[in-house]
Parts: structure tokens; C-alpha cells; sequence
């Protein structure tokens, strides 16, 4: 089976053109709306890489990365939403039994969307959010998330935190304003602002024994999280793609030969991409991971601002995709983005 034969490629097709892609204007100026998740659950695509012993399809990472190419194309701020949950389902796989046994199935099978907070123990030493060990085994977080993606569409979301000592804590919690976790108003974003991201305010948040699904050392969980943003996220192939699939369909002898010319140069560089990924051990050839990843952002730029060149000034209103697109890219030139990755960045910039 090729990887657009498989299963969950076609469903994501098909949810990305039936719902996702008409209404992803809407989406960017008001907000991922339920029922585009409630489509998202249907899918099937939230299982991806969860065990089948939990629902899960465990399927490749190619088929993976083709999903997360339609659906960051069809409508960015719902893939950024849904991509969250994969984070959670990963950890929970090889986690604590209890929270394991309560949570994963759910997850697996699209009954429950998950969402993350964990982006800010790569500020450590420092403290963002600190984790206190209680003596019942459970966990008390104290700190501020600056970042939580999907507030109020999503039904549980994995938080870390650090102590003192140089322990992460990473646990199951509910995303609901409760004693100990207030949210702040949605931050207002030059893109993707309809993900529903908020601030986190924990003053106290206790988290039970039984919802705890990893502890371990910091430097342990550093080394597996810091080559992981040196990789090229497949949703920059995607958005360049929609872009280009724009230029295709705009009728325009010269728009569609600038296309052609720029997926080919994209196509070089994604097949080199997830060559690094999947042929190369994790941690080896960062530099190599790096400039392709570059690379894909200047073709991922190139590509938007072709559509909005052919577009004119139509394509600056709200209801165009070609704007939302060149927005949406910026976003993901600085989303997840580690020191490595900006300096690596603003050197092939400088060259």
C-alpha cells in the first residue's frame, strides 16, 4: 500500500476538502469552531500513531507526515489544534500504567482531543512552572504557561513542569478554569489567533497520583526534545503547497509556470528532508537538518508570496486564502522555534 492508498490519508483528504479547506477563512478570523473538530474526532486521524492495542492505527511516519501536510494545507489552524494531541497520546503509550489505562484509549480512538503545555521547560534553569512532589504521590504546579493551543476544544491536555532539584514532571490534566488554573483572555495572534491559544496562570494546581505519566530527569528528557525542532515540520511543505496549488489553479499562464518551478525545487527539498528523518539516526547531521530546513522555509515563502504577486490586491482581503496562507507561514518560521533553529536560520539569511 502507498502511502495515498492508505486509510487514513484518504480520510484526511477528504476531511480537508469537505470541511476544512472551505471554511478555513472563517476558521482564521473567528475560530476553529467545534464542529470542525467534532469532523476531526470522525476522522480517525487522531489515532495515527497510537498503539492498535489502544484503537490506534500505529501507522508510518511517512503516512504520518502526509496527514499533517493536508490538513496544516486545507486549514492551519485546525491542523495546529489537532497536531497537539499527538504529544499526549506519544507520552501516555509508554507512560504510567493508571494514567495509561485511563486516557490513551480515548485519545486512540478519537472520543477525546489532547492538548500540551510542556513548550517551556526548554527555559530551564528557569522555573516557568515548577513542580512540587506532594507526599500521596501526586504532583502541585505553580508557574505561568505562555502558550496553550485548542482552550476550550480541547477534552484533557498533558502538562510538564520542573522542580528544583532537575525533575520533569509531565501529567494528565483537565482544560477548565478550576482552583489553581485560570486561563487569560485569547491572545490576539497575526496568525492562526482562531486556535484558541491562551495564557495559563497555576497557583496551586494539584494533579493526583494516578494522572502522573512521566517522571525523569531533565537533562534526560533535553536530550531526546532538543533535535527534534531540527527536523522540517511537514506542515511547511504544506502550506507551500496550497500556495502553489493556488498559483495552478488561477488560470495564469505565468503563475502556473512559477509553480512548476517551485515544486520542483520544494519536492527536492522535502524528499531530502524526510531522508535526514527517516535514514539518519535521531540526533546525527543536525547541521544537515538545519539548512534543509531552512531551505523549506525560503521555498515555503517563495510560494506564498507568488500567490499573493498573482493574486494582486484581491488577495490582501480577509476572505482570500493567499493572505492567510503568507500568514500562516510566518507562523511557522518561529513556532516551536529552539535557539539552534534561529541562529541557523538568521545565518543562512545573512548569507
Amino acid at each position: 500500500m502507498t502511502v495515498d492508498d492508505h486509510p487514513l490519508v484518504r480520510s484526511a483528504r477528504r476531511l480537508a476538502d469537505d470541511v476544512l479547506a472551505p471554511a478555513a477563512e472563517a476558521h482564521d478570523r473567528t475560530g476553529v469552531t467545534p464542529e470542525a473538530i467534532d469532523a476531526v474526532k470522525a476522522s480517525g486521524v487522531l489515532g495515527v500513531n497510537a498503539p492498535t492495542g489502544y484503537g490506534g492505527s500505529a501507522a508510518s511516519a511517512a503516512v504520518a507526515r502526509e496527514i499533517a501536510e493536508i490538513l496544516a494545507g486545507a486549514c492551519c489552524s485546525t491542523f495546529f489544534v489537532q497536531v497537539q494531541h499527538h504529544t499526549p497520546v506519544r507520552a501516555l503509550a509508554t507512560g504510567a500504567a493508571p494514567a495509561r489505562e485511563r486516557w490513551l484509549r480515548p485519545l486512540a480512538e478519537g472520543r477525546a482531543l489532547a492538548g500540551i503545555a510542556v513548550s517551556h521547560l526548554r527555559a530551564f534553569p528557569k522555573l516557568p512552572v515548577r513542580a512540587t512532589p506532594l507526599p500521596d504521590g501526586g504532583v502541585r504546579f505553580d508557574g505561568r504557561v505562555p502558550w496553550y493551543t485548542g482552550w476550550g476544544l480541547n477534552d484533557v491536555f498533558l502538562l510538564g513542569g520542573a522542580t528544583e532539584d532537575g525533575e520533569v514532571v509531565f501529567a494528565v490534566a483537565e482544560p477548565r478554569e478550576q482552583p489553581g488554573l485560570t486561563p487569560t483572555e485569547p491572545l490576539q495572534l497575526a496568525a492562526l489567533t482562531g486556535t484558541r491559544t491562551v495564557g495559563l496562570h497555576l497557583d496551586g494546581l494539584t494533579v493526583p497520583a494516578e494522572n502522573i505519566v512521566v517522571r525523569q530527569p531533565y537533562e534526560e528528557w533535553a536530550r531526546a526534545d532538543r533535535p527534534k525542532n531540527t527536523n522540517t515540520n511537514p506542515a511547511v511543505f504544506g502550506v507551500a503547497r496550497a500556495a502553489l496549488d493556488l498559483l495552478d489553479a488561477s488560470g495564469d499562464a505565468e503563475a502556473k509556470e512559477t509553480a512548476g518551478a517551485l515544486r520542483e525545487r520544494l519536492d527536492a527539498a522535502r524528499r531530502d528532508a524526510y531522508a535526514l528523518v527517516d535514514e539518519v539516526p535521531a540526533g546525527e547531521r543536525l547541521t544537515d537538518r538545519l539548512a534543509v530546513k531552512t531551505r523549506a522555509y525560503d521555498l515555503m515563502r517563495a510560494a506564498t508570496t507568488a500567490a499573493i504577486v498573482a493574486g494582486g490586491g484581491r488577495a490582501f482581503g480577509l476572505s482570500a486564502p493567499a493572505q492567510r496562507l503568507a500568514r500562516e507561514g510566518l507562523f511557522l518560521v518561529v513556532q516551536g522555534q529552539t535557539a539552534d533553529v534561529r541562529t541557523a536560520h538568521l545565518a543562512a539569511l545573512r548569507a
